[in-house]
């Protein structure tokens, strides 16, 4: 999974920074399955906003394989359980990409999926506060997962836990909480969109609107 993400506007800030937050601009393509999770993930936690680097914990060795979690196993995972009660947060994001396998099974094709109404989401995250082994203050998070809805089905086995803007407050409680499972569900496919774009989004140095727009259908070939 990768969302892509935007210039924030002072309505988007509003709604989902209404505490200090001094970031004005992220990647359009902050990634959340690379192999080195270094692009940050905007995130809102219960008392602050701010830029976070992606992978749940310490060791940059794995870090790549913590950049997200399965709500179904959150309680049990030692790298999870404590966040999952006291340090989570939500990701904003206007969309993601997934890579759909092609029927010749060697290639994929990358999908962008979003709201129908091209409003602004949260998924549901985690994080935590360490020191790197320099004395660096690093915060970190990981985006949950869940099983795929009707529309993320055919495109990939997973995808990120979306919050409806109701269960916010529930989710930033800075209070330990143990009853938040049943938020952790397949967003409601009715209310998505996906579509092919340019294989452009591929490659982590293209960073650039193009990288949404949608891919032209194969020429077809002259009639004779």
């Amino acid at each position: 999974m990768l969302p892509n993400a935007m210039k924030t506007s002072p309505h988007f800030h509003k709604l989902f920074f209404p505490t200090r937050c001094h970031c004005d601009t992220i990647s359009r393509r902050a990634r959340t399955s690379q192999r080195l999770p270094t692009q940050p993930s905007l995130g809102q936690t219960s008392s602050n906003g701010g830029l976070f680097r992606r992978g749940q914990t310490k060791d940059h060795k794995i870090g790549n394989r913590l950049i997200n979690a399965r709500g179904e196993t959150l309680a049990e995972k030692p790298s999870f359980r404590t966040a999952f009660k006291r340090r989570r947060c939500l990701i904003p994001a206007t969309g993601f990409y997934e890579w759909q396998r092609n029927p010749d099974s060697r290639t994929k094709t990358p999908m962008h999926i979003a709201l129908k109404s091209g409003a602004p989401f949260a998924f549901a995250g985690l994080w935590e506060s360490w020191h790197s082994p320099a004395g660096q203050s690093i915060q970190s998070c990981t985006i949950i997962t869940t099983e795929p809805n009707d529309l993320m089905a055919p495109i990939h086995d997973r995808m990120p836990v979306i919050l409806p803007p109701d269960a916010y407050n529930h989710w930033l409680d800075p209070a330990e909480r143990t009853d938040l499972q049943d938020l952790l569900v397949p967003y409601s496919a009715q209310e998505m969109i996906a579509h092919p774009v340019s294989t452009l989004v591929n490659s982590p140095i293209n960073d650039t609107p193009d990288c949404l727009k949608p891919a032209q259908p194969p020429e077809q070939g002259a009639l004779f």
